[in-house]
């Protein structure tokens, strides 16, 4: 397919972008404690600009310290600042990439353990829905300090050499907090009727306007719909546009949702590609000035089209820009099977910075994104014999690595297919793009020159036979089987086996486990129409599975009428059921045609002991080691992999 408009150029007010690709700002935490600019995120921002995006957008940068919606966050709101981002400008121009800045305020979406212990501020002592502290009213003299800060961050970024400023309205911060009713009950000029809430972004808007001049581009970053009670629907938000516009923005950026609404920020598979884009051409009718849309942009057949048929003007691809930097490079190339897909797992990127072991965005699919600083992939110092077992997910990736850095590899999977567990999850309903992950790695390994044996049951002798420098590992792992009288039933099955049609489930199914695996078999066979009781030691099901996909997996749960019983051990297989303990008392749950195991996997490690000293370099990764989670064997494997 001809790309043509993607990479045609477009003015926002005076500043020329090369095409429409657009990185929007993510909160990536990758700044340094103080709020001043890393290493690492110089190197995240420069691979995004080598990669050929047209439009950077530097993520979420303070205007005060009580704007930090995160610990690591950036900030403008001293001139000590102003040397870290000229260092970051200059890295990403040097490529020829225009690069804006994002101003922000959290307002109530932050909490006090990032404010240092302050209480968080806002236009009405409105709780968030996440966080659940209750902020501090701003006094309307407050009020009006902020809006002069605004303007001086704006300010001292447009020193730094920014090209453009985007102000950040959207997802329920500050900003969009005065805008809409959902948070904003003050009785001053800043509350009560659209107008009047309108006063702050509008005041903000002119404030940073007289800061940076009147030719300096201001983009406004806005929720079409906020997705919450009194939240502004798309109605409002047309004549908010023309009203941002009107104060003298040059740019909209058009998203979705706040905090209370999160599924929809950063969306899971559950939620369609491009599922914004009517939001952004119903108020691209309204304004004059340029579109840039969001929201599962992932493909560039859906992007080129939303440009032909004038949804927006400009794209920009979150999630998918973190998956692969390289993108608007491979499509001007033609190399689209190249592109590493996002898959909208939400492991990563939003996962990982709510992980309080983690708190730095990164990728499943691809592990090098936020680390681009340290890792790399380069040629190897000495070329070697590479032999890996097993085709899941980290098998497939050390393969095309070690394999693009001058190693000789052979990949041996038992399977006459690639993907593990990958190639199983897939199976459920929400989870194709899992598909999309295999056919990359899978890709990318043939280009590289991995010799792939599908249907291969290596044993030591095999993998002896190929003379290895180095051995990895990677056999997954496989169903455990709970020892437990009636387990060997033959109304048994694994929900393995289910997914990949072995065995099939009767009308009423009983599913032991109702962790990730256990509630997406159930998801699987009530859209199928079979009766399904999940039974669940823990409190909660679906305790592993990240928020925003776990949001949309229980609402099909509960529209496919899946009976669930938690705080339940089952403590033996009847018949046709099981007998479980439950608050201290036992109790039967019978009258089932199936039962599915679903309770967690073991490793499959068999070959280490009978590699052990008989090869120059052994590996165990992923769940063969122990196990895991799909990320933790892609990241292992990617470190492995850029080392041997």
């Amino acid at each position: 397919m001809n790309f043509q408009l993607l990479f045609s150029p477009i003015k926002i007010g005076t500043m020329e972008v090369a095409n429409r690709f657009v990185v929007p700002p993510m909160g990536t935490n990758l700044a340094n404690p103080d709020g001043t600019v890393s290493e690492e995120l110089i190197a995240y921002w420069e691979a995004r600009a080598k990669g050929g995006w047209g439009l950077l957008i530097v993520e979420i940068t303070g205007v005060e310290p009580l704007a930090k919606a995160i610990p690591n966050q950036l900030g403008l709101w001293d001139d000590k600042f102003i040397p870290g981002f000229k260092k970051l400008v200059d890295a990403v121009h040097r490529y020829g990439t225009k690069i804006a800045v994002q101003i922000h305020h959290a307002g109530r979406q932050t909490s006090s353990a990032i404010l240092g212990g302050e209480q968080p501020v806002a236009p009405s002592p409105v709780p968030c829905f996440v966080t659940r502290e209750t902020p501090r009213e701003l006094s309307t003299e407050e009020v009006y300090q902020l809006i002069e800060k605004f303007g001086d961050a704006a300010a001292r970024a447009r020193e730094a050499g920014f090209d453009a400023i985007e102000i950040h309205g959207a997802h329920g911060y500050l900003v969009a907090q005065f805008m809409s009713q959902h948070t904003n009950k003050r009785v001053d000029e800043f509350g009560g009727s659209l107008y009047n809430r309108m006063r702050f972004p509008v005041e903000v808007i002119r404030n940073v306007r007289r800061k940076v001049g009147g030719s300096f581009p201001i983009i406004f970053r806005m929720s079409a719909d906020e997705k919450v009670v009194d939240g502004r629907n798309i109605e409002e938000s047309i004549a908010v546009a023309s009203i941002v516009e009107e104060a003298g923005v040059n740019a909209l950026h058009i998203s979705v949702g706040v905090y209370a609404s999160m599924p929809y920020i950063v969306p899971p598979p559950d939620v369609a590609p491009g599922f914004n884009l009517s939001n952004a051409a119903e108020i691209k009718k309204a304004v004059s000035v340029p579109v840039i849309a969001v929201g599962r942009i992932n493909d560039p057949v859906l992007a080129e089209q939303a440009i032909r048929t004038g949804k927006a003007d400009l794209l920009a691809w979150g999630r998918q820009s973190l998956a692969d930097p390289d993108l608007p490079n491979k499509v001007a190339a033609g190399r689209i099977e190249e592109i590493s897909p996002c898959i909208s797992c939400n492991q990563g990127c939003i996962g990982y910075i709510f992980n309080p072991d983690k708190m730095k965005c990164s990728c499943l699919v691809n592990p090098f994104c936020g680390r681009e600083y340290k890792m790399k992939i380069e040629p190897a110092a000495q070329s070697k014999k590479v032999v890996i077992v097993g085709g899941g997910p980290g098998g497939l990736e050390a393969a095309w690595i070690a394999a693009a850095r001058g190693h000789h590899v052979v990949l041996f999977e038992k399977e006459q297919s690639p993907g593990g567990q990958f190639r199983v999850g897939a199976i459920a309903p929400a989870k194709q793009d899992l598909t999309k992950a295999i056919n990359y790695y899978t890709y990318m390994g043939k280009k590289c020159g991995v010799d792939f044996r599908f249907g291969t049951r290596a044993d030591a002798g095999q993998v002896l036979a190929e003379k290895p420098d180095v051995v990895i590992v990677a056999t997954g792992g496989e169903p455990s089987i709970p020892e437990i009288p009636g387990i060997d039933n033959p109304k048994v099955v694994t929900a393995t086996d289910i997914l990949l049609g072995k065995k099939a489930a009767g009308k009423k199914v009983l599913i032991i486990g109702g962790g990730l695996v256990g509630s997406e078999t159930a998801d699987f066979l009530g859209e199928h129409g079979h009766e399904v009781t999940i039974v669940e030691a823990l409190p909660e099901i679906a305790e592993d599975v990240q928020e925003s996909v776990k949001h949309f997996l229980l609402l099909r749960l509960k529209r496919h009428e899946v009976r669930i019983e938690t705080n339940a051990k089952v403590i033996e297989i009847l018949q046709d059921g099981v007998k479980v303990e439950k608050g201290g008392r036992e109790k039967q749950l019978t009258g089932f045609d199936t039962v599915v195991i679903a309770v967690g996997a073991k490793s499959v490690n068999d070959l280490k002991p009978q590699l052990e000293g008989k090869v120059p370099e052994l590996y165990v990764i992923g769940d063969a080691s122990r196990p895991r989670k799909a990320i933790d064997a892609i990241e292992e494997a990617a470190s492995l992999a850029i080392k041997i």
